[in-house]
């Protein structure tokens, strides 16, 4: 019968190893107040969060970087793959980045004053229409980065209050930082608008207030107002803090992007920055063209004094002499002389270029190919030349790319280096071939102006000095002329230039897209907190919690020990719930343990059942009295034994006297007759544990004890037996060999369910048949069982074993069953 009540335990087990959802759900509806608690508080930081979090605003704008197209490059060639686009776009991307660029944005806008504004503790930029507009001194040191408060207390007048620990000045005129101050300032005043604030560390002044009515007057005074100087070194490290990246692997197009709590602020300083990116490519483009002209212009200034000059000589010389024009004959040479002079000139402004570009690679060990002047912008159309200055500028370019884009040491800059060395040997080789080869040909048309000029001397005296001063003009005219049309050809040039990138969408306040604070997705993550961290706490609590909650927290550790029933809460002002409430609920409860005990006694019509605990205060007791009155209102004669001869307590809830009992009866003190207590319970009597003796053990293992128990079996039906605690005593083990059944009494939310199981472990394995147990004190609520435990007494042992202050001992016990 034992073995059919362990099998229908092991079946009820496995249906209760299923997930019970709805023991689930209604121990979260048990717990409802948690979620309402949790869930409102959530919400209410998440609203306080969203409130008076700054708010950051994405802005974006987006640039075609255009690529650049040619051949392939020699490590194309060999198999080394480095693609030009890609090279391109991410040189573009390093220019877009660099501090060079978005300082010249900075400079461009005006970000010199930050004006902000509090207002219900939330600091607030003006940036579009601050009150008041600050005017300073570029020229004299400004604190930066100091809140500067301003306490408007009139239309005409305000405060000043100025303190800082330390701060730093800058240089506005310069653009440069200053000395660090790390002494305290401390500066407070009263000013009028319009005039001049001046110390050691800055000197500004506030013109005047901007308000519309007396309303926004007051709102004005009631905010605290304060601005502060902006290092623009440190701001332009600040703003470089963009983002930008391709839109796909594809595109040439990149995406900045940038965030800030001003989405004006953030669109002026990226349209800007395009702005300065375009017009610095465009300068780099125009730089040949500039450098031309630059060129052009330094020939100009003597060239055209001397040409004013020559004019001037040859206007006197007419008037003087009242000659106009030269005969026929002086014509005719003249027009030749002019020929030979126009060639001259150009072949001299060939030369000095020629010098000019020599010079030029001579002296600049590092030569920057831009500030070079190309040929052709000469009338210079040497192919050999043009090709060898264009291929020395594509070297330059080359190496600059790597050089940014790679380390130092990389072995292609030094390919590049070399073949840099050679083509300058080869382009001075060759410009001092063309310098050679000028000065022939200006030498050979000099002998031929002077063979002119020997024909010249034939002619009168005013003819020929005419025609002199006349081809001197001519020349320095032609030079000149030359020179203009080469200056207007640049120009034009430079005028027909267009950037090679361009802004595709530029930024916009409308298109500003809010990143922080994400008020939805706050809202969402705090509801979802208000209601995890009540689950999280409920289903915490009871997985750290080894204390017993039902069952199946005992049985998943026993090893042939079988669950013998579940006693009920007793809500009641007794403890003999059987006997005074006996249509009760917990009196069923003891019914039904009744009735799986003869499942283990095989319904004998005689049987001895022990009842014991491990601890004190797990009812053992309660369930002992109860047991046996269940069996006397079975109409079976039933005999309750107190064989807890350490902490005798069933005298107290029967009302009977403790004088007389088993410590009496064993020590041959007392017959029978005299210990058997009848009460008037039908079928029901008691034996109390007497008076305490001082060998308790000793009395419990005695012979006399063995005998006892076979005269009482004789007598009663059924013999309930309540013993001391196991995990204290041995008390109870001495006395199984008499029993038929043992029942351990477990107490829901008191015993420790480990523990419990392996002292309960620790007897089966002695050898100790049909052992059993027994939850006490199960509280039922919706969808399951419930916590707590109310009866009104316990337990302690006060000689050695147990004691209930002495807290540190009983610990160690439980650790000991724990580590096994």
């Amino acid at each position: 019968m034992a073995e059919d009540l362990r099998q229908f335990n092991e079946f009820q087990q496995q249906q209760e190893e299923s997930i019970d959802f709805k023991a689930i759900f209604f121990k979260l509806i048990n717990n409802w107040y948690l979620f309402v608690i949790t869930v409102f508080v959530a919400l209410v930081i998440a609203f306080l969060f969203n409130k008076y979090s700054k708010t950051v605003y994405e802005v974006s704008t987006t640039v075609l970087v255009q690529d650049e197209k040619g051949t392939l490059s020699t490590q194309e060639l060999i198999g080394i793959e480095m693609s030009g686009d890609k090279q391109n776009l991410e040189n573009e991307i390093g220019i877009l980045k660099s501090y060079a660029v978005a300082n010249r944005a900075i400079k461009n806008l005006d970000f010199e004053v930050s004006y902000f504004q509090e207002d219900n503790f939330i600091v607030k930029e003006l940036y579009d229409n601050p009150p008041f507009k600050v005017a300073f001194d570029a020229s004299h040191p400004q604190m930066t980065g100091v809140p500067i408060n301003i306490e408007v207390i009139s239309p005409n007048k305000y405060r000043i209050d100025i303190e800082a620990e330390k701060f730093s000045t800058y240089d506005y005129k310069n653009n440069s930082s200053l000395k660090e101050v790390e002494e305290p300032f401390n500066f407070k005043k009263e000013i009028g608008f319009g005039e001049w604030v001046e110390t050691e560390y800055f000197k500004f002044k506030i013109d005047s207030l901007r308000f519309e009515d007396e309303e926004q007057l007051e709102k004005i005074k009631n905010n605290r107002l304060f601005f502060q100087f902006n290092n623009l070194n440190s701001l332009t490290k600040r703003f470089q803090g963009f983002s930008i990246e391709p839109i796909n692997r594809e595109a040439s197009i990149v995406r900045l992007s940038m965030q800030g709590n001003n989405k004006q602020k953030a669109v002026d300083f990226l349209n800007t920055l395009t702005d300065e990116y375009l017009d610095r490519g465009l300068e780099k483009k125009n730089q040949i063209a500039s450098k031309t002209i630059d060129f052009i212009d330094d020939q100009l200034k003597d060239i055209k004094d001397s040409l004013n000059k020559s004019e001037q000589k040859l206007q006197k010389f007419r008037s003087k002499n009242e000659v106009m024009n030269l005969e026929h004959q002086s014509q005719q040479l003249f027009e030749q002389m002019k020929e030979l002079q126009n060639k001259k000139a150009e072949l001299m402004v060939k030369s000095q270029y020629y010098h000019h570009l020599k010079n030029y690679i001579k002296n600049n060990e590092s030569v920057n190919m831009d500030d070079v002047i190309v040929p052709s912008a000469l009338g210079i159309e040497d192919p050999v030349l043009a090709g060898l200055v264009e291929k020395l500028t594509e070297l330059y370019e080359e190496k600059s790319k790597l050089a940014f884009s790679t380390k130092k040491q990389n072995v292609l800059i030094g390919q590049i280096n070399n073949k840099i060395k050679l083509t300058k040997q080869t382009l001075l080789e060759n410009v001092n071939n063309m310098i050679n080869t000028s000065e022939i040909s200006i030498s050979d048309i000099n002998q031929r102006i002077e063979k002119l000029s020997s024909r010249l001397n034939s002619l009168p005296g005013t003819q020929r000095k005419l025609f002199n001063i006349e081809r001197q003009f001519k020349l320095l005219d032609n030079i000149y002329t030359f020179l203009m049309e080469k200056r207007s050809d640049a120009q034009i040039t430079r005028a027909s230039n267009l950037p090679d990138n361009e802004v595709v969408d530029e930024a916009r306040v409308e298109a500003a897209e809010k990143v922080f604070p994400k008020t939805t997705l706050n809202y969402l993550i705090a509801l979802l907190l208000g209601l995890i961290i009540p689950v999280s706490y409920v289903f915490g609590k009871d997985y750290f919690n080894d204390k017993v909650q039902d069952r199946k927290d005992i049985e998943d550790n026993l090893q042939q020990a079988s669950m013998i029933g579940q006693v009920l809460h007793n809500n009641k002002d007794t403890n003999l719930v059987v006997h005074k409430s006996p249509k009760s609920s917990i009196s069923e409860s003891f019914r039904s343990v009744r009735t799986n005990l003869e499942f283990v006694t095989k319904s004998r019509e005689k049987s001895v059942i022990l009842v014991t605990s491990v601890f004190p205060g797990e009812g053992k007791t309660f369930v002992a009295e109860n047991l046996a009155l269940s069996y006397a209102s079975y109409g079976k004669s039933t005999l309750l034994v107190g064989f807890d001869l350490r902490k005798p307590k069933i005298y107290q809830d029967f009302g009977l006297n403790n004088l007389q009992g088993l410590s009496t009866y064993l020590v041959h003190k007392d017959k029978m007759e005299d210990v058997i207590q009848h009460t008037d319970i039908e079928n029901f009597d008691v034996i109390m544990a007497g008076p305490v003796p001082p060998n308790p053990a000793e009395i419990i293992a005695s012979d006399e004890t063995d005998e006892m128990m076979k005269k009482l079996r004789e007598k009663y039906d059924y013999i309930i037996i309540d013993s001391p605690p196991i995990g204290l005593v041995t008390d109870a083990l001495l006395l199984m060999k008499n029993v038929d059944a043992s029942i351990f009494v477990a107490r829901q939310d008191l015993s420790h369910a480990k523990g419990f199981a392996n002292a309960v472990n620790d007897v089966t394995n002695q050898g100790i048949k049909n052992v059993n147990v027994l939850i006490n004190d199960i509280r039922f609520k919706k969808g399951g069982y419930g916590y707590g435990y109310g009866y009104g007494y316990g337990y302690g042992y006060g000689y050695g074993y147990y004691s209930d202050d002495n807290e540190e001992e009983n610990n160690s016990f439980w650790k000991k069953l724990f580590n096994r």
